[in-house]
């Protein structure tokens, strides 16, 4: 009786995870859709980037924010260098294309604490949010602003695209990218997202938090904290962001730990997240981040239970075999890699390896103190 229970609710939890809980937002995006009021106006902005040991890639995203279809005088860049050891300072003093204020530190403090400081010097009415690696669209600011024309909006972000997505392991990255890209469109489509790509989003100046020194996801605390305050966070489509999608699994790797484990650290920062009454998108917050982490220790359970009856009923046996063909079907596509590009293996890839990132992310979270510093 005890591994029936196991069973169902593992196996509901899993269902309602990654297919569930994406229908009920879609259907609400039809049913009860939430337009944006877009606007034409064109406020003052901040781009705030901060970087570390960023010199290869720094000129190069300057000039892709010089070319940015905005009024020069209406847009300033901020450029906050986290205890650098290479020529980004000088980088970025030596750009001409827009106005450029550049605070540089000695020491290494993390991406939030720049932020704080860089926001602290923002003189726009907006800020752009950003990171160093990524290519925008030249009309991806217009696109932000204009929907931030909109009074109950207050973060409005970009989409993240990736560059020569369906090469070896990158196709099972863009795979899983499009199903949270899918899921992230309903939530704002239906009202508001609950995260945003640090790549690119844009925010009101008088809405942005202090983040808490050594915040990993302040792509996440941001939006959540514009949420409680009433304002609703939207993604605009059309506003692009390009950037180069993990080639292997160790990098993915590396990537994802820190992400996740960066969920674990939310939490714990920002408790009220977890209080329906305090959290405005609490089954949202809950549904799409948190059941994510708990869903490899469900499959763990699944798959005990699913052994544990296999004997017993022809259905139990039934599971236990497809979640065999599933590891076999992961297997191959390690071992085979043309087999990676059909969609089937992608999905299967995808959803394989991101768990095994959010089981490792929990003891990253508990083991590395130093998760902040990039």
């Amino acid at each position: 009786m005890f591994a029936i229970v196991v069973f169902w609710v593992a196996a509901g939890l899993l269902a309602y995870t990654y297919a569930g809980y994406p229908l009920l937002v879609m259907a609400q995006a039809r049913i009860r859709p939430r337009p944006v009021r877009r606007g034409e106006g064109l406020p003052t902005v901040t781009a705030v980037m901060a970087v570390y040991n960023g010199a290869v890639e720094l000129a190069s995203k300057l000039d892709n924010l010089a070319a940015l279809d905005y009024p020069p005088h209406l847009l300033d860049i901020v450029v906050v260098c986290d205890g650098c050891g290479d020529a980004s300072e000088e980088i970025a003093r030596a750009h001409r294309g827009r106005p450029v204020t550049v605070i540089a530190h000695t020491q290494r403090r993390g991406k939030a604490s720049c932020l704080n400081d860089g926001v602290a010097a923002a003189r726009g009415e907006l800020l752009l949010m950003m990171d160093v690696r990524q290519r925008l669209e030249p009309d991806a600011l217009r696109r932000l602003v204009a929907c931030l024309d909109d009074p109950a909006v207050g973060v409005a972000a970009g989409e993240l695209r990736f560059e020569d997505p369906d090469t070896g392991f990158a196709a099972s990255v863009d795979a899983y990218w499009r199903y949270e890209k899918a899921i992230r469109l309903a939530e704002s489509a239906s009202g508001s997202a609950i995260g945003v790509s640090g790549a690119l989003y844009a925010v009101r100046r008088a809405l942005f938090p202090e983040v808490p020194a050594g915040t990993v996801l302040d792509d996440v605390y941001v939006p959540m904290q514009v949420l409680r305050a009433g304002h609703r966070v939207v993604l605009e489509s059309g506003a692009v962001a390009w950037d180069r999608p993990s080639s292997s699994s160790a990098q993915e790797r590396g990537r994802k730990l820190r992400t996740l484990a960066g969920n674990f650290q939310l939490v714990a920062l920002a408790p009220w997240l977890l209080v329906p009454g305090l959290n405005p998108a609490w089954l949202r917050f809950v549904s799409h981040k948190l059941l994510r982490l708990l869903s490899p220790w469900l499959l763990l359970l699944l798959a005990g239970a699913s052994l544990a009856l296999a004997w017993q009923h022809w259905f139990y046996l039934l599971a236990a075999a497809g979640l065999a063909a599933f590891v076999l079907l992961v297997a191959l596509a390690a071992a085979a890699p043309p087999l990676a590009r059909l969609l089937p293996v992608r999905i299967a890839a995808a959803f394989a390896h991101m768990n095994l990132f959010a089981a490792q992310a929990l003891f990253t979270w508990l083991g590395n103190r130093r998760l902040h510093l990039w």
